[in-house]
């Protein structure tokens, strides 16, 4: 990954971490179960930009040089990798 990839990850993911904490504390104090709900929507929504950020980072990097590269068998296995995460992401 590189490092403006990684930095701006790590920063969404402690922005996530603190979200969380937040909604943790909502329910502890019984708050509206729908603000709630839109709480959790919000950190579903942060989680998804950031598996977006690094698919883009991972497809410009690994998937550019293993598909450029000398080697079927590691040109299949990134594609079969995507294919993969796809797959469970629609599950």
């Amino acid at each position: 990954m590189d490092d403006s990839t990684k930095a701006a990850t790590v920063r969404r993911l402690q922005s996530v971490e603190g979200h969380v904490r937040g909604i943790q504390r909502m329910v502890e104090e019984d708050k509206y179960c729908i603000d709630v709900i839109k709480q959790v929507e919000a950190v579903q929504a942060a989680l998804s930009k950031i598996n977006q950020l690094i698919l883009e980072n991972h497809l410009r990097t690994c998937v550019t040089t293993a598909i450029r590269g000398d080697d079927p068998a590691a040109r299949e296995a990134v594609i079969g990798e995507i294919l993969d995460v796809f797959a469970v992401g629609n599950k």
